[in-house]
């Protein structure tokens, strides 16, 4: 099941979640029409580069996005995309025109408050370490879904440069599938790591159903930048 359903219903047969029916206005408070309710479960999520959508900043007022099924989007790093997901118990939707419209919020107030939740889980979530001698990698990859999307977060790539960019090494990250942040320390002696890295990112990314990139990026002053692979000539 793609867990990211483009539209707002849950999967066929499944019981509706508790709160989640009209109450006795008949008003709905499920996440997709109540903004109180849908404010602390959106998420910002990478999605792969070429990622169809409507641009967030596209639309002028919150009425205007109505009738509009697409997925909400923002321009993320080298082309990848960043969407926008409801979080609920099993799956997760994306955020489209039609849940911005119903909760009358203009995109900048969707876009902050996403981010804003993924800081506060990001702060909360664990770093996971490999060491192999000189060679060292962190990954985040807590399954809760929001892992490559760490990526997007200064304080984020700030902890990356500083833990694995001592000595002058490189700082290698990949971003293969939605719940997996890669990053490794690719030191001068040790060229060797670079492919190694580009491999394992290459592979996971081949076999995820949920894969976001096969390229592996360089952290250079806190943004990603393409790195290449290929061995010093010499």
């Amino acid at each position: 099941m793609d867990p990211f359903r483009p539209d707002a219903d849950p999967p066929p047969g499944a019981a509706p979640e508790p709160g989640s029916g009209p109450g006795p206005s008949g008003v709905s408070f499920a996440p997709e029409h109540d903004w109180s309710a849908a404010a602390p479960l959106l998420f910002p999520v990478l999605r792969p580069a070429g990622t169809l959508g409507t641009v967030l900043d596209s639309l002028v007022t919150p009425m205007s996005a109505a009738g509009d099924t697409q997925p909400v989007i923002d321009a993320g790093p080298l082309d990848l995309v960043v969407a926008y997901a409801i979080s609920a118990a099993g799956f997760d939707v994306l955020a489209n025109g039609d849940h911005l419209a119903a909760w009358s919020i203009p995109p900048a107030t969707l876009r902050e408050a996403a981010f804003r939740n993924l800081a506060a889980w990001s702060a909360r979530a664990p770093w996971s370490e490999e060491a192999d001698g000189r060679r060292r990698i962190l990954s985040s990859d807590t399954g809760d879904g929001w892992d490559a999307a760490r990526i997007l977060l200064p304080e984020v790539t700030a902890y990356l440069g500083a833990t694995l960019g001592e000595g002058g090494a490189q700082v290698l990250v990949g971003v293969p599938a939605r719940h997996l942040l890669l990053a490794g320390a690719l030191r001068p002696d040790d060229q060797e790591f670079g492919p190694l890295f580009a491999d394992f990112v290459h592979d996971y990314a081949d076999d995820s159903d949920e894969s976001i990139d096969l390229r592996v990026f360089e952290l250079v002053a806190g943004r990603l930048v393409p790195f290449s692979a290929a061995a010093p000539p010499g």
